[in-house]
């Protein structure tokens, strides 16, 4: 279907704008022919109507020649043939419509006299309407390059956090293992029921791992489950303390905090002697959310930035992909504290209410 047909807003301005083609027609007749002013628009501004719908002829025309694939030649001969024939055609319906005037209305046109004007008119018309085809299909197909790019990019983003998350999900899984098998021969017990955690976690991480987005609430919640794993085989060394106020509604990607809370424990608590806390506080403004991590650090612990730097760049590069520039990662060590601080837009769940910060 011609997309002037499509809508009917674009049909009304459309012929709106062929008004200007029949006033100017009416102007010429009435300079040329001699006719009054009325009998110029009574000519003018039906064959000028009549003609708007033969022009629509030329978008087929241009989408039967595209200009990135055909010559020089046939483009501009296609275009003058198509021209040609639709003004003759046009010549002869205002030679019909004359002949109607004169028959109800009595009025005597000299046709001779602006037959060839009306094919002059014609041409002009129809290699315009032509010209303004050949626009409109270079204009949708830059916007269909366009969405065809975007397209590309959103794939593109959904892989590369597809692939973060796979890189993400194994060293869950291998950071609990290896705690596991170091309780075995020391307290199997502890082993036995930081398995029963585990499977708790791994079952619900892998629910809330489907999800483009989940509350805060929720991610702080399987964080604290991973903590409660910990601190079956690190004990009284490993304190807690979560706080998030009014942000517990904020949606966040799943799983995001998750690298951050097992690098505070395992780069963190676990080389400190006498242990220490691993503090999560989160706030959320109308437009910001913001969530930091702190735990210990030991100024003399073994070199593991290299490990703990995937951990926060894999974090850094999913909000990327999410974000862009909207969302950053920071830390840093200050006064035997390592601090991350995690900033995105503020979403609220709809038909949720904030839950109230708690302390574990």
């Amino acid at each position: 279907m011609h997309p002037l047909l499509a809508r009917g807003e674009r049909l009304a301005l459309y012929l709106a704008l062929w008004a200007i083609a029949g006033a100017l027609l009416a102007t010429l007749l009435a300079s040329e022919a001699g006719l009054s002013l009325w009998e110029a628009a009574l000519v003018a501004f039906p064959l000028a109507y009549a003609y708007a719908f033969v022009c629509l002829s030329a978008w087929y025309v241009s989408r039967s020649t595209p200009i990135a694939t055909s010559g020089i030649t046939r483009l501009i001969g296609t275009a003058l043939a198509a021209s040609v024939l639709s003004s003759a055609a046009w010549v002869l319906l205002a030679r019909t419509w004359n002949q109607v005037l004169g028959w109800f209305w009595g009025m005597r046109i000299p046709f001779g006299e602006i037959a060839a004007l009306l094919f002059g008119f014609g041409l002009l018309l129809y290699m315009l309407s032509i010209a303004v085809s050949y626009i409109v299909a270079a204009f949708e197909h830059a916007r269909e390059a366009e969405r065809r790019q975007l397209q590309a990019q959103v794939q593109s983003r959904e892989a590369e956090l597809r692939s973060l998350r796979a890189q993400i999900d194994p060293h869950f899984l291998f950071n609990s293992l290896h705690s596991i098998s170091a309780l075995t021969a020391i307290d199997a017990s502890g082993a036995r029921r930081m398995t029963i955690l585990l499977g708790d976690f791994l079952r619900e991480s892998l629910s809330l791992g489907r999800s483009e987005r989940i509350p805060l609430a929720k991610e702080l919640a399987l964080a604290q489950k991973y903590l409660d794993i910990e601190r079956v085989r690190l004990g009284d060394r490993l304190q807690v303390a979560i706080s998030f106020d009014n942000a517990g509604d904020c949606l966040v990607p799943p799983l995001l905090l998750q690298p951050i809370v097992e690098n505070a424990v395992k780069h963190g608590v676990a080389h400190v002697l006498e242990g220490g806390a691993v503090t999560v506080l989160a706030s959320c403004t109308p437009s910001r959310l913001t969530v930091t991590v702190e735990n210990p650090a030991d100024a003399d612990r073994p070199a593991s930035g290299a490990s703990t730097g995937m951990g926060l760049e894999n974090v850094r590069q999913r909000l990327r992909a999410l974000f862009a520039a909207d969302a950053s990662v920071h830390w840093h060590e200050r006064d035997g504290r390592w601090r991350v601080e995690v900033a995105l837009p503020a979403v609220r769940a709809i038909g949720t209410e904030s839950r109230a910060g708690q302390d574990a």
